[in-house]
């Protein structure tokens, strides 16, 4: 029994019912999009980008943009292909499979990084530095990051497998945006809906859908005993105590 494998029938990239990664609503995400305003011929990058969803409804809402997918992930970047393909993009989207501190991207006139902060050795502040050095002046990041809500419990942490100071107030997350030299034009959070939503469709729900389709398989124990792990993190623990900002800031 390998944890690899219960990890990958768990997996974000592979959870085609996704449409993004992230607890976003089809409303949030098309507020987010007017907010970033790419305009005709944009360059917009995408670091930490899965299958590139958000980084394709950027392109598709400015004619003439190209955009560029950071992403490590081979299953996510082999979903954005065939995406990129079936929408007619495939001449306007690239993916790239080098991690995101280390792509060489610069003068875009967008950035996004959603959740991926960690990929920077620095974390947080180490990625806003980035970003702001990869759009020309004048140019927009769109970034999401954790903040707390309120005060973590053990039980949160627990949930999460964090520490306190892993993450802030949504204030301290401004302010350290503006440390990098990045001003908010506007700032939303995913609310409770879409949190809940994203994590039944995500770990949960296809842990769940994949071992009640097949009950039989050697490792259907082990991704239960998974799927009810998350459940019991999320819903006494984090629930309302983990925030996810979508902060649109100008360069």
């Amino acid at each position: 029994m390998s944890a690899e494998e219960v990890r990958a029938l768990m997996s974000a990239p592979g959870n085609d019912s996704l449409i993004w990664n992230t607890p976003l609503s089809e409303a949030h995400a098309a507020q987010l999009i007017a907010a970033c305003a790419p305009a005709p011929g944009a360059r917009i990058a995408d670091f930490g980008s899965g299958w590139g969803e958000l980084l394709m409804r950027l392109v598709e809402a400015a004619p003439g943009s190209t955009g560029d997918g950071v992403e490590t992930d081979p299953d996510a970047v082999a979903r954005g292909v065939r995406l990129v393909e079936e929408r007619g993009l495939a001449d306007r989207v690239r993916f790239h499979e080098v991690p995101a501190a280390e792509y060489p991207g610069e003068d875009y006139d967008l950035a996004v990084c959603i959740g991926s902060s960690h990929a920077w050795p620095g974390g947080t502040p180490e990625a806003l530095k980035a970003l702001k050095a990869a759009v020309r002046p004048g140019g927009r990041v769109l970034f999401g990051d954790g903040f707390w809500e309120r005060e973590p419990s053990p039980a949160a942490l627990e949930g999460l497998g964090a520490e306190p100071d892993d993450f802030g107030s949504l204030l301290e997350l401004i302010r350290q945006a503006e440390a990098a030299g990045l001003r908010a034009l506007q700032v939303t959070v995913a609310d409770q809906r879409e949190w809940d939503l994203f994590e039944s469709a995500a770990n949960i729900g296809r842990g769940e859908r994949w071992a009640s389709a097949d009950p039989g398989h050697r490792l259907h124990a082990a991704v239960t005993e998974a799927v009810d792990a998350r459940r019991t993190g999320y819903y006494g623990g984090y629930r309302g105590t983990l925030g996810l900002a979508y902060l649109v800031l100008g360069a």
